[in-house]
C-alpha cells in the first residue's frame, strides 16, 4: 500500500510576496478588515511505494524538494506523513 506525504512549500521570510499582497488587499476590499497579511504557497501531495526505511524515504523526499519540488534560494519546504485514510 502506498504511503502518502503532504509537501508544504512556502517564501522564506523576507522574500516579497506580490500574489499573497494582491490577495491580501482583495480580501480587505471584500470587507475584511481584520486581515493583516497573506502569504500564499504550494501544497503538494505526494505518493510513495513500500518497501523503503523511514530514514531512506525522508532522505528521498528532501531530495525531491530541494530538486524540484522547492527553490530552496526563495522557499522553505516541509512535509509530514497524510493521515492514513479510514475505512
Amino acid at each position: 500500500m502506498a504511503k502518502t506525504v503532504r509537501v508544504y512549500v512556502t517564501l522564506k521570510k523576507g522574500v516579497l510576496d506580490p500574489q499573497g499582497s494582491a490577495v491580501g488587499r482583495a480580501l480587505r476590499t471584500l470587507g475584511y478588515g481584520e486581515v493583516q497579511g497573506v502569504r500564499l504557497g504550494k501544497y503538494i501531495e505526494v505518493e510513495l511505494a513500500d518497501g523503503e526505511s523511514a530514514a531512506d524515504g525522508r532522505k528521498r523526499l528532501d531530495e525531491m524538494c530541494r530538486r524540484l519540488l522547492a527553490n530552496t534560494v526563495i522557499e522553505d519546504y516541509r512535509f509530514e506523513d497524510a493521515p492514513a485514510a479510514k475505512p
